[in-house]
């Protein structure tokens, strides 16, 4: 990951501020794709995001971006993070919380003064299914994401019920978020992330996709748009590098969109049927051959393109 020094972080943040603003008349004129805002998940800049939140924020706005949705506060509290998005002038409909051995009551607490409507788990709970052969092994990032077995999903859409429940009666709603773990084949066909769809209430929980883990792990978001029509309010627009059929998704290469191996016209298309209601930018780390806010960029202009 890069290391952000302030100094780097203005240099970067700065001169895209210059690049944007000779744009700005001309992007105004731009429709965005479903009529939705484009929106980011913060976790794309979430190391200059800890060194400068309100410059950061205020680089996605110049980029074009209205819409955000949080992966933490970096060092400051829900609270102050929300005056620093007023001051963006961002929207921020989704918020991701650590409900994985953190405080229910505290996360639904901060995703009310952050003004969300949905909570958001950005992992909920963990595998405990062996791990395949090509998987990697400790000190690698994703090492500790194991399989979510059959038994697991169904721990797991009993613990996201429960907190759907405490999420309505603080006036939110909670939805799950994927990674790749949910889609290991436990026999037959059957995974986890179809486990957790039917075991699960669906006016407590709702889901967010997050397409490029989904389409990484051999899975496609337009049929579960299809079979699941109202389940799917968000998704996340993930691209990773192009890479052989036996190359696991945990060793997968983020990608920004468009410069990678997923089309999303068609899901976009069938997302328009799904009624979906936001989409976030998101690009995972390692950034080749540009930083995170190139990679905003590049990611905003991509999805722009997208009629």
């Amino acid at each position: 990951m890069k290391h952000w020094s302030r100094r780097k972080f203005l240099a970067a943040s700065g001169g895209l501020g210059l690049s944007i603003a000779a744009q700005g008349l001309a992007r105004r004129a731009w429709s965005d794709p479903l009529g939705l805002p484009v929106g980011i998940q913060l976790w794309t800049v979430n190391a200059p995001l800890q060194i400068e939140p309100e410059r950061t924020l205020t680089a996605l706005r110049r980029i074009g971006f209205r819409s955000v949705e949080t992966a933490g506060f970096g060092k400051t509290t829900a609270k102050e993070f929300r005056t620093y998005l007023d001051h963006a002038e961002l929207t921020c409909p989704s918020a991701h919380l650590n409900f994985i051995g953190g405080d229910v009551d505290a996360m639904l607490a901060d995703a009310n003064a952050l003004g969300v409507h949905y909570a958001v788990s950005s992992i909920l709970r963990l595998g405990t299914g062996p791990a395949p052969k090509s998987w990697p092994a400790p000190p690698a990032p994703l090492a500790s994401l194991l399989p979510m077995t059959l038994e697991d999903a169904k721990k797991t859409a009993e613990m996201a019920n429960r907190i759907g429940e405490k999420a309505r009666r603080a006036g939110l709603q909670y939805a799950y978020h994927n990674h790749f773990f949910e889609f290991v084949d436990q026999g037959n066909g059957a995974i986890a992330y179809d486990v957790l769809l039917k075991e699960t209430d669906p006016a407590l929980v709702q889901f967010e996709i997050d397409c490029g883990w989904m389409v990484a792990a051999g899975y496609n978001p337009i049929d579960y748009f299809k079979k699941y029509p109202t389940r799917f309010p968000m998704i996340h627009v993930k691209d990773f590098q192009a890479a052989g059929k036996d190359v696991p998704a945990a060793l997968r290469v983020g990608a920004a969109l468009g410069q990678g191996s997923i089309d999303y016209k068609p899901i976009f298309a069938a997302a328009r049927k799904a009624a979906l209601k936001q989409y976030f930018a998101e690009q995972e780390a390692p950034f080749v051959g540009m930083d995170e806010f190139q990679a905003a960029q590049v990611s905003f202009d991509y999805l722009h393109s997208l009629k």
